[in-house]
C-alpha cells in the first residue's frame, strides 16, 4: 500500500517514513499543503496522513479541496493541536483520524493500519494462489512448511499481483504504487524484481508463475 505523507518538519517526515517503511508501506513525502493536495488528487493513494500547519495550504485547505473533488482517500490528521474545537473542524472537513503531537510511535502505525484496511475491501492477512502462500504479518512467502521472508519490494510486488489474481499489473502500475513519482529508479528495476520473485517461487516449487503479457503487464498464472 503507498502513503502519502504531508509535513513541512522534515525531520517529523522522516521518522514517519522510516516508521511506515518498517510496516512495508511505499511512501511518498512532501512538505507543503499545494504539492500535498497535487498528490492526493492523484488518487493514487491508501490513505494520506496531512499534517494541518503547512506552508501554501495548510491541512484542513487540503483535505476540503480533495473532498470536495471527490477524492475519497482515508485522512489521518496530525497536528500540534488538541483542543475539542481543532478535532472537530478536522473531522468535519472530511478527516477519518485525529492524532495530536507529540504522540506514540506504535499508535501512530496502528491508526495508520486500521485506515487503510477501512479505506479498501476486507483483504486477509493470508493471500494465497496455487499452493503457495503470502503471509502479510510476517513478510513470508510460504508453501507447506517452507518459507521465505521476502524484501519489501518484493513483498510489495507479489502483494499487489496476489490481489489482483488474472488482472496483468503494468509496468508503470508497479513504478507508481511501489517506488513512486519521485523516484530516480530507472524502470528496468522492475524486471529485476520481477527475476527475483521468479527464483524465490521456483525455489518454492510453487504450481504460479508471473508469467508477462505484451503491452499489459504481468501476473500470477497457475501451472497446469
Amino acid at each position: 500500500m503507498r502513503i502519502l505523507i504531508a509535513d513541512d518538519e522534515a525531520e517529523m517526515t522522516d521518522v514517519l517514513e522510516a516508521l511506515l517503511s518498517r510496516e512495508h508501506y511505499a511512501v511518498d513525502i512532501v512538505h507543503d499543503g499545494q504539492d500535498a493536495l497535487d498528490y492526493g488528487l492523484t488518487g493514487n493513494y491508501d490513505c494520506l496522513v496531512l499534517d494541518i500547519m503547512m506552508p501554501k495550504l495548510d491541512g484542513l485547505q487540503v483535505l476540503r479541496a480533495l473532498r470536495d473533488r471527490g477524492i475519497s482517500t482515508p485522512v489521518l490528521l496530525l497536528t500540534a493541536k488538541s483542543q475539542v474545537a481543532d478535532r472537530i473542524a478536522g473531522l468535519d472537513s472530511g478527516a477519518d483520524d485525529y492524532l495530536p503531537k507529540p504522540f506514540h510511535p506504535g499508535e501512530f502505525t496502528a491508526r495508520v493500519r486500521a485506515l487503510t484496511r477501512r479505506g479498501t475491501e476486507y483483504t486477509p492477512d493470508l493471500l494465497s494462489a496455487g499452493n503457495i502462500t503470502l503471509d502479510r504479518t510476517t513478510f513470508e512467502l510460504r508453501r507447506g512448511p517452507s518459507s521465505i521472508r521476502l524484501g519489501s519490494k518484493e513483498f510489495q510486488m507479489l502483494e499487489l499481483l496476489m490481489c489482483h489474481i488474472g488482472c496483468p499489473i503494468s509496468t508503470e502500475r508497479f513504478m507508481e504504487r511501489i517506488w513512486g513519482y519521485d523516484s530516480e529508479a530507472e524502470i528496468n528495476v522492475v524486471w529485476a524484481y520481477i527475476s527475483y520473485l521468479r527464483r524465490k517461487l521456483e525455489s518454492l516449487g510453487a504450481n504460479v508463475r508471473i508469467v508477462a503479457r505484451r503491452g499489459q503487464g504481468y501476473l500470477l498464472e497457475e501451472i497446469s
